[in-house]
């Protein structure tokens, strides 16, 4: 396997630091607009992993970097030829979906990403209707990629990703039916300043979270179909493992809601999660102020006009997600609450779920958790496919693959081959 790895962001760089200590690929093209930022993951992880196992017949520098400009199909192309690339692995905006699937499918390589096409609201009724949903473009182009003999397997983040392999797995394993899918994802994060006071500082890309917390939310419903309502809407107190605790969750658009129902029967698809009374207010003023607007607009400087979208304004003035490791403190808590009839014929309600504790995460890879967490799954599923556990043509989900071979790599200790991390099932009371 020869990996092309788009963007060495936050979680580009920790997919990086995971997949360095495993042995399944021969070669990982590290790239970015930035070709500094690249370079800098690849001098980290071959000064950490100098003695990390290699392949047979694979020698120690599995890593490269690379410039490349992920707006540009040809560009990623060209790098992907130029390497022999068999995965191409987008770890950037999901903005550049379009243009790194493209590229990715006129390589001839399989893709990989953690966040799907962008959606479009419904023009005359987003509160109801959906528009374009997250993902649609893609789908619509399954039959090239079938025909082509290629994968693309999407949304394999932690959520999507983890989340929907919880799902396929309570379903295969833990129910005989399920009433609702319902992911949660909450945490007991704080950032601080220099001087140890709390900051407002969001632990993923500011662009992609204004993208998914001022949409609005979809839920679907097996007698009604995808359908959408207000953001921020039906608030619940859920109970999050580990000492994270009650947080509220709200409706928020999010791709597992437009993945696990294509895959798995269930009577309804929910995502809700923990922001916060204070994140929540941020991003209403950004809404009415009109600073998360992609349109750019012409601004007078000191050098004359210029355009510039709001929302990249708002991205420049927070502090960068990969860097606030060291200030960070707490855990972040992914699943899915899943309730129903369990195999014995009884109602059963369980909740499925993987912790990432940053204190852990900062001294074992110098990555803070949210983007560790989000970049362990893809390099799993590299593996699972590397071995061909998981195989498959077209445009497929997480949900589409077995999910026992994924969670029992996870869990599975490092030294055995594995990814050392545990996951949980908790047992909870049934209405």
């Amino acid at each position: 396997m020869r990996i092309l790895l788009v963007g060495a962001g936050g979680v580009g760089d920790a997919i990086a630091k995971i997949a360095a200590r495993h042995a399944f690929f021969e070669l990982c093209v590290v790239s970015d607009f930035d070709l500094a930022r690249a370079e800098r993951t690849v001098e980290w992880v071959e000064g950490r992993t100098a003695s990390a196992p290699a392949a047979p017949g694979v020698e120690n520098g599995r890593f490269v970097a690379a410039q490349i400009d992920a707006s540009d199909p040809d560009s990623v192309a060209a790098l992907a030829l130029e390497h022999g690339i068999t995965h191409v692995l987008n770890a950037v905006e999901p903005k550049f979906v379009p243009t790194v699937f493209a590229g990715a499918l006129a390589a001839g390589a399989d893709y990989l990403d953690m966040a799907m096409s962008l959606s479009e609201p419904h023009p005359t009724d987003p509160h109801s209707s959906t528009g374009i949903k997250l993902g649609d473009d893609q789908f619509a182009q399954a039959p090239d990629w079938e025909t082509a003999g290629r994968l693309a397997l999407v949304g394999m983040g932690v959520e999507p990703g983890l989340s929907d392999v919880f799902a396929r797995y309570a379903s295969d394993h833990l129910f005989s039916e399920i009433t609702e899918l319902g992911v949660r994802d909450g945490a007991n994060l704080v950032v601080r300043d220099e001087a140890g006071n709390e900051i407002f500082a969001p632990s993923f890309s500011i662009w992609t979270t204004i993208e998914e917390c001022l949409n609005p939310p979809v839920i679907w419903e097996k007698d009604r179909g995808w359908y959408t309502t207000e953001p921020f809407s039906e608030p619940e107190l859920f109970e999050f493992p580990e000492g994270i605790g009650s947080v509220e969750c709200v409706n928020v658009e999010h791709e597992e809601v437009l993945l696990m129902p294509r895959w798995i029967d269930a009577k309804k698809v929910t995502f809700k999660y923990g922001l916060g009374n204070e994140f929540i207010g941020i991003l209403k003023t950004l809404h009415q102020l009109g600073l998360d607007q992609t349109t750019p607009l012409r601004v007078r400087s000191s050098n004359g006009p210029v355009e510039v979208a709001p929302r990249d304004v708002v991205a420049a003035a927070l502090p960068d997600p990969a860097t606030i490791g060291p200030r960070m403190t707490g855990k972040t808590c992914a699943g899915v609450y899943v309730t129903g009839t369990g195999q014995d014929g009884a109602p059963r309600a369980v909740y499925l779920y993987h912790v990432a504790d940053n204190e852990w995460t900062m001294a074992e890879y110098e990555s803070q958790c949210v983007v560790w967490q989000t970049a362990l799954n893809p390099v799993i599923a590299l593996e699972l496919l590397a071995t061909g556990v998981w195989a498959g043509r077209g445009v497929l989900g997480p949900e589409a693959f077995d999910a026992g071979p994924f969670l029992e790599l996870m869990a599975r200790p490092e030294a055995d081959g594995g990814y050392g991390q545990s996951w949980g099932l908790e047992e909870r009371a049934t209405a």
